[in-house]
């Protein structure tokens, strides 16, 4: 299944959708799908294919990745945000271990990373582990409240 028909079945936000299909013609960071510069896009897609795969009921609105990248690593945190909350997730993508883990070697005996990337692609993730879900915080405008009442008790 690819990234696109995961999007597809998603609750994904239109706004997030619209990034996503961007990111995918592109491969650039922005104001939905935010991750540094060293962050390789091919990367990037993996850990987004494995949140749409972890979050496919979630109505995201947008994420962002701070990572690092080797070779045959990518790890980091990855926040995905709703209108409502933001969830953090530790991950660790690692085409070595999966090599590893199916038995994989090359010609010279080492873990054949580069076939796990392949032909697993987002599945090498060797951890994926949310470590919080917070509200997002809702800023009240006392102005906007009907009753001068409540006004009073959000201004005390």
């Amino acid at each position: 299944m690819t990234i696109a028909d995961l999007l597809d079945r998603s609750a994904a936000a239109a706004s997030f959708r619209e990034a996503l299909t961007q990111f995918l013609r592109d491969g650039r960071s922005s104001q939905r799908i935010a991750f540094s510069p060293g962050c390789p896009s091919v990367k990037v897609e993996r850990a987004l294919t494995k949140m749409l795969v972890e979050y496919p009921r979630l109505a995201i609105e947008s994420i962002e990745i701070r990572g690092v990248s080797g070779c045959e690593y990518f790890r980091g945190k990855l926040f995905v945000r709703t209108t409502t909350e933001e969830r953090r997730v530790q991950f660790h993508w690692d085409c070595k271990w999966r090599a590893e883990q199916a038995g994989w070697t090359d010609w010279f005996g080492f873990p054949d990373q580069g076939r796990a990337a392949r032909e697993f692609g987002w599945d090498c993730f060797r951890s994926w582990a949310e470590e919080e879900v917070s509200p997002i915080a809702i800023a009240i405008d006392p102005a906007a409240l009907a009753d001068a009442s409540e006004t009073q008790a959000v201004l005390a």
